[in-house]
């Protein structure tokens, strides 16, 4: 009797697993979804901080760039802040620097801080960048999102 017992039991762990296993699995792939998310939210935020100090003349900004970054990078590395900003007390020195981001986030489904990047002038769909200025960033990731989504339509 206890060989059939155990005999159960083993089948019943082992279902259990079977079960567990792909709900891990799904749970694994939404964590990285949502840090996608998160990552591609936080990097538009700083294009669009950017934008708006050029717009309110707190940065300088290269003529034809539309106000917009020229890269990723310079928003990790930071521009001077204009000489109209200064507040009490301040010199005017151009020493000073505003940054958007703290680095460059990881695309979770690449592995890499490797993004797709979009110009104003480029078409809203393209996968080419048109290099002036960055608009928009988007996953290089090939694969589709549970929702059946690809997710450099993100």
């Amino acid at each position: 009797m206890t060989l059939l017992e155990l005999i159960l039991t083993c089948s019943l762990l082992l279902i259990l697993s079977s079960i567990a296993l792909p709900i891990a699995r799904y749970s694994l792939v939404r964590e990285k979804e949502a840090t996608l998310h998160h990552n591609l939210d936080e990097i538009r935020d700083a294009i669009d901080r950017y934008k708006d100090a050029a717009d309110h003349n707190q940065i300088k900004v290269e003529m034809g760039s539309e106000g917009y970054p020229p890269d990723l990078q310079t928003l990790v590395t930071g521009v001077p802040l204009g000489t109209n900003t200064g507040g009490i007390g301040s010199s005017g020195s151009s020493d000073r620097k505003i940054r958007f981001l703290r680095k460059i986030p990881i695309d979770p489904m690449t592995g890499k801080a490797d993004w797709g990047l979009r110009a104003v002038q480029d078409d809203p769909d393209s996968r080419e960048w048109g290099g002036k200025n960055v608009f928009d960033v988007y996953s290089q990731s090939t694969g589709t999102a549970l929702d059946g989504t690809k997710y450099s339509d993100w």
